[in-house]
């Protein structure tokens, strides 16, 4: 963090000047409007430069809780909670008996599987302050993850109540519904929650999954393509994606996303299936055969796989090695039908070819 006290320091970038001797304090005009301005870019979610003004204000008076507590809020946003844990015990330093410093360590030792001590920390934060929405938030959090389903209904209740603009709050209440079958207002409270954070994961994941289990799929797609913008990693999303793709039969995207599911997670039988299913959807069976060897290998006594692969190799006219793969599921399975059928329909042709 750049020292302000140091000579002739300037901060011409954020539209503020000012200069000083070493070891000279700065004007409280010239404190506030940096306050003012840290506040600004804290709204705009700019956290590096709320970042950097927040560290003059407290190289100026490391004892400036409000300071403080701006960059709690900026690693909190940024899942820095490490940090957010240190900054939490900077501010009980200063302040023993801050609820809001208390809140935060608990929220930063929840998100570190801490979870005893988190909850101790909350609970020393509701004794000072009943009306903190933050602590709120935290209970309902830790009961979710405890099992406690009705007490966490409660409490996110009661945080959305207090933090109407928190994001997280309505993100814990619409899973709490959602514990309870609730899908309709879970669904509300999802949507509430992206009002807030258009850019929430959690919120997008879970809006998906709930439109996917009332079979809305179409729906499901504009949020899975903007949360793969988020994170084009993310396994739960690509998941709903596949399945919403494979539902509507769009093969092409289902042969995309289920690749890219591949390519994170090389052994997952359920990428290298719909990967195999996209590419049968597409007519492409010489490929499906090469996708569908690798399930084989992961499990060869799936009699559904065994199958699939007979099937593949009918199609593509290899009518030996597709009663060698229907052979394996009849004697694996031997009321599976779709294996006798293709079993059957091989043999026959394969005779009619030799004749």
């Amino acid at each position: 963090m750049a020292s302000l006290t140091a000579q002739n320091a300037r901060i011409a970038a954020n539209n503020i000047e000012y200069e000083v001797e070493e070891d000279e304090p700065l004007d409280s005009a010239v404190v506030e409007q940096m306050r003012q301005k840290a506040q600004e870019y804290l709204k705009e979610k700019n956290w590096a430069q709320a970042t950097q003004m927040f560290g003059d204000l407290l190289a100026e008076d490391h004892q400036d809780v409000s300071a403080l507590l701006g960059l709690a809020i900026i690693s909190d946003s940024m899942n820095r909670f490490e940090t957010l844990y240190e900054i939490a015990l900077d501010i009980l330093d200063i302040e023993p008996n801050s609820a809001i410093g208390l809140a935060y360590k608990a929220r930063a030792l929840q998100k570190l599987d801490r979870l005893s001590a988190a909850t101790i920390a909350n609970d020393q934060a509701l004794l000072l302050n009943t009306n903190l929405g933050l602590a709120w938030m935290n209970r309902s959090g830790l009961q979710l993850l405890q099992g406690k389903f009705p007490e966490a209904l409660r409490s996110a209740r009661r945080a959305v109540e207090l933090s109407d603009e928190d994001a997280r709050a309505w993100a814990n209440y619409g899973v709490s519904l959602f514990n309870f079958n609730r899908q309709a207002e879970a669904l509300e409270a999802f949507d509430r929650s992206l009002e807030r954070d258009p850019q929430q994961l959690f919120a997008l994941q879970m809006k998906a999954e709930i439109l996917g289990r009332i079979g809305r799929m179409r729906e499901v797609i504009p949020i899975v393509r903007q949360a793969l913008t988020l994170s084009p990693q993310d396994v739960k999303i690509l998941t709903l994606g596949i399945q919403a793709f494979r539902a509507l039969e769009m093969y092409e995207e289902l042969k995309a996303l289920s690749h890219q599911l591949v390519q994170v997670q090389p052994n997952d039988p359920f990428a290298w299936e719909n990967f195999t299913r996209s590419l049968r959807g597409l007519g492409q069976f010489a490929e499906a055969n090469e996708a569908i060897d690798h399930l084989v290998a992961m499990d060869a006594s799936n009699v559904r796989i065994l199958t699939m692969k007979a099937d593949s190799l009918f199609r593509l006219g290899r009518y030996r090695e597709a009663i060698v793969s229907a052979d394996r599921a009849k004697r694996l399975s031997p009321d599976y039908a779709p294996a006798r059928r293709i079993y059957e329909k091989s043999l026959r042709l394969m005779y009619q070819r030799k004749k």
